[in-house]
């Protein structure tokens, strides 16, 4: 097992554990990057960092979290009414803003089919190379990728793919929104009798 599997294995864990055993705290504290901090620290006298990927590592990341910082002020309350449509729009919005803080929104608001949310959001996501953490990374690597107008002309076809896929997967699986699951949650918590 590399460092990478033990991060990737400490999150899954993490993950597993306090929502199957203690979901009732799943919301005080960060246990997943709690995890993944402790499952790197443990991991760095096992493989050398390379530290002179950081300056570059930190321009991406900082980008990153000015979108999340910027998603995180959008009042909820004023996002348009979920519905297949929107999901679809969301799309083409999470090409220039990242889909990280517009799942999270979508999240907050409710009322989506995630299956197609997810979808939306992930590969229209990728029309754009700012639009994804991946394109972001990619972009790190490979400046010259940074160029909107070279990423349409050569990629065209994803923002086409991406366009039919969504109406194939409208067609066959349908829309099939889901009440807010916070609403949920809450609901059967507060119908139980007191003793």
């Amino acid at each position: 097992m590399t460092p990478l599997d033990d991060v990737l294995a400490a999150a899954i864990g993490a993950n597993v554990i306090v929502n199957t055993r203690y979901a009732e705290f799943s919301a005080v504290f960060p246990f997943i990057g709690a995890a993944v901090w402790v499952a790197l620290l443990l991991a760095t006298p096992l493989r050398k960092p390379e530290w002179s990927l950081m300056p570059e590592a930190v321009k991406g990341s900082v980008f990153l979290l000015s979108l999340v910082v910027c998603a995180s002020l959008m009042p909820v309350e004023k996002l348009p009414v979920a519905s297949w449509q929107t999901a679809f729009g969301l799309g083409f919005i999470s090409a220039v803003f990242d889909n990280i803080p517009l799942t999270a929104l979508a999240l907050k608001q409710g009322g989506y089919d995630w299956g197609v949310l997810a979808y939306a959001v992930g590969f229209g996501g990728s029309i754009i190379w700012f639009g994804s953490s991946a394109g972001v990374a990619l972009s790190n690597l490979f400046p010259e990728a940074r160029s909107v107008g070279s990423w349409l002309k050569s990629g065209w076809h994803v923002a086409v793919a991406y366009i039919i896929g969504f109406f194939v997967m409208l067609a066959v699986v349908g829309w099939q929104p889901h009440a807010p699951h916070k609403a949920e949650a809450a609901a059967p918590v507060a119908a139980q009798p007191a003793h």
